[in-house]
């Protein structure tokens, strides 16, 4: 009886397994250094500061986002960015990363093909300091904003349009940060 239950077990958590992965879909990992050319490093001196945010892709298979953050000169953020490329979002999905941060709150952004200048949605990431997490956020939780103010009346994030993602710093503490990730998936609703 007890070798039944076993296999029982084992067929349910396996077709959960697989159920999830199917609803999952992988938009970065980092298997190699090649994967450093989707990516570039923006921060605050392009209006001025002195923050020093830098990415590298690890032996580990990772991609490290590190630097130091500084509020000198009107500053106050680092981030790093994929270039533009078509990530086939959908309405009604969620982003998932799994990362190990630095107790610090990061940001994560969606970049819309538009001209507007500074414009994004973000979406408030926490990390736990040396322990690797995975932060799912659901598109419908994402906030406009341009120059680190919210938009209000923006409405809601148009998937079609976003064609890069990043992560940054900015929360008014100045000094070092190392957040590293893993991998971003995008996960299907209902599928």
């Amino acid at each position: 009886m007890k070798l039944v239950y076993l296999v029982g077990s084992l067929a349910c958590w396996m077709v959960a397994t697989l159920m999830a992965e199917e609803t999952q879909r992988t938009l970065f990992g980092f298997p190699g250094a090649d994967a450093a050319k989707e990516w570039q490093a923006v921060n605050d001196g392009v209006m001025g500061g002195v923050s020093d945010g830098r990415f590298k892709i690890t032996d580990a298979k990772t991609m490290e986002f590190f630097g130091t953050l500084s509020l000198a000169n009107n500053g106050g953020f680092a981030s790093v960015r994929t270039k533009p490329k078509n990530l086939g979002i959908e309405e009604g999905d969620a982003l998932v990363a799994k990362v190990r941060g630095d107790g610090r709150e990061y940001m994560l952004n969606l970049y819309p093909n538009r001209q507007r200048v500074a414009y994004s949605y973000r979406a408030a990431m926490p990390t736990k300091k040396d322990q690797w997490i995975e932060v799912k956020i659901p598109l419908d939780t994402f906030e406009a904003t341009s120059f680190g103010r919210i938009v209000t009346n923006a409405g809601a994030v148009k998937p079609a349009e976003i064609n890069s993602i990043g992560f940054m710093l900015g929360d008014k503490k100045a000094g070092p940060f190392k957040l590293e990730i893993e991998w971003l998936k995008v996960e299907r609703a209902g599928k």
